[in-house]
């Protein structure tokens, strides 16, 4: 199979949009798939010229809806589009769209024909919109056709598992040309390593909300080779990576992408979305990924996947990193040391002694943190809607433990010198604070507490908002996210 390419999606209404997306990303394209479906109805008249504008491979689409697209009027009208599309081709073959892509059960001899006789190349696809595809493999082999058409399977995966499976299926097509892809978000692994999973191409969409396809799952071109480096993965590179529930936000592949690329290390680090943590793995064990990270909600369940832990993972019970050490699965936690690192910068502190501490949350994160709170010298509370989970953690460090509610409001006071929020709420959220994205909507800073929020995305969160305008001194936990990412480089550096 040829190198990977990536294929920008022209999702825009005019062909002088698409043509403005080509050269907003051109640098970082191999081609362009012109979504003639996604155009005003005038515009789909003036498409025959376009691959002599784009100065780039096309490929032709008009995709109906009922596999995703816009196009509705018909197939008799779709035919006359195809083939005023492919008509007067030209012996210039840079003029012609490279490529047409007809669906597994769209035969039109004489459109057929028309393709062939000037090279353009057939895409044969197949989509499921809304479930995995079974049998892959055999499906795959039924559409290889002649040397001119290549076969495509795109679906949306419902876990994890179904895309540890596509890559399964996909290792005997290793010498052959196909395109295949597992949609939406759980889909990502697909598309970032297209040359692992023996896909011709990887389809991206412009970053724009707009004019993205994020919805199926695209990323946009820029993302996929500066982040992940498309185009130099290989089959030495070494893979890494994160894993969690949701994971809609997570800046770790930048983080440790770029610190790869400055040490010239041949490794990629990627986010795969894992409903359980048993699916990790097996997604890990297929794939041969030498270590990652591991993040909300999994830090506590993925203990018992692991072969040993070392002692602080013993100590906090909470683990956030896993390296395969010779076929075995061992478990770190670096959070408690980026965590010790990035408070005591924040703060200005030395250590935590005259401090009263009040931990909002009892998960994984929390966890760490009460570690290091303690091995800090801190006096703390946590405060948990669970009350058995701060019981159980606070009578692990002798802090003290209350219900997350107004009832606490005097006791939160009583700890209220440092507020570290180690919950998910906030996250992706821009609006005002509320009883849904802040976890102490029923608290009134009084403008001296310092907040530290280990939430990063966004940069400012809804309790941080809602502090720093009463006074307080405030910070996110990316800070936290790079010190503790500092920790896991080292010990991914180890893996042989």
């Amino acid at each position: 199979m040829s190198k990977p390419l990536i294929c920008l999606c022209l999702t825009a209404s005019t062909v002088e949009q698409d043509l403005i997306l080509i050269e907003k990303y051109r640098k970082y394209i191999d081609l362009v798939e012109l979504r003639v479906d996604l155009l005003d109805d005038d515009e789909r008249l003036n498409i025959r010229d376009f691959p002599a504008k784009a100065g780039l491979p096309c490929i032709l689409t008009i995709r109906r809806t009922v596999d995703g697209g816009k196009f509705s009027e018909g197939e008799a009208s779709r035919s006359m589009l195809f083939a005023r599309a492919l008509a007067f081709a030209s012996e210039d073959s840079s003029k012609n769209f490279a490529y047409v892509d007809f669906e597994e059960d769209f035969h039109i001899s004489s459109l057929q024909d028309a393709a062939m006789a000037y090279g353009t190349k057939i895409i044969r696809s197949f989509h499921d919109m809304k479930n995995p595809v079974e049998n892959i493999g055999e499906k795959l082999r039924s559409m290889h056709g002649s040397r001119f058409e290549i076969p495509k399977i795109a679906f949306m995966p419902h876990t994890l598992k179904d895309v540890t499976n596509l890559y399964k299926e996909m290792q005997d097509f290793k010498n052959s040309d196909q395109i295949v892809c597992a949609m939406g978000p759980l889909g990502l692994p697909t598309r970032i390593l297209a040359q692992r999973f023996n896909s011709y191409l990887s389809y991206t969409s412009p970053a724009d909300l707009d004019l993205s396809l994020s919805d199926i799952g695209h990323t946009d071109p820029k993302t996929l080779e500066e982040i992940y480096h498309f185009h130099e993965i290989d089959s030495e590179t070494k893979l890494f990576g994160i894993t969690g529930w949701p994971l809609k936000y997570t800046s770790s592949p930048k983080i440790h992408n770029e610190r790869f690329i400055q040490t010239k290390q041949n490794a990629v680090y990627i986010p795969f979305r894992a409903e359980k943590a048993g699916e990790a793995f097996e997604f890990a064990n297929e794939l041969g990924i030498n270590g990652f990270s591991v993040t909300i909600p999994h830090k506590e369940d993925i203990i018992k996947n692991l072969f040993s832990v070392d002692k602080k993972v013993e100590d906090i019970g909470a683990c956030n990193t896993v390296i395969n050490e010779n076929g075995l699965w061992i478990g770190y936690n670096t959070d408690c040391t980026g965590f010790t690192k990035a408070l005591l910068k924040f703060t200005g502190l030395k250590n935590l002694k005259k401090t009263r501490v009040a931990i909002i949350g009892a998960g994984g994160a929390a966890k760490a943190i009460a570690y290091a709170v303690k091995k800090m010298g801190g006096k703390a509370c946590i405060f948990n809607r669970t009350i058995a989970k701060a019981r159980t953690l606070g009578k692990q460090y002798g802090f003290e433990y209350a219900p997350l509610g107004a009832e606490s409001i005097i006791t939160l006071k009583k700890y209220n010198d440092l507020i570290i929020q180690t919950t998910s709420k906030g996250m992706g959220s821009t609006e005002p604070s509320n009883p849904e994205n802040d976890p102490l909507w029923f608290y009134d800073f009084a403008g001296t507490e310092m907040i530290y929020d280990i939430v990063y995305e966004p940069e400012v969160t809804p309790i941080m908002a809602r502090a720093e305008k009463a006074g307080c001194k405030v910070h996110n936990g990316y800070s936290m996210l790079l010190y503790q990412g500092e920790e896991q480089y080292r010990l991914f550096k180890t893996v042989k």
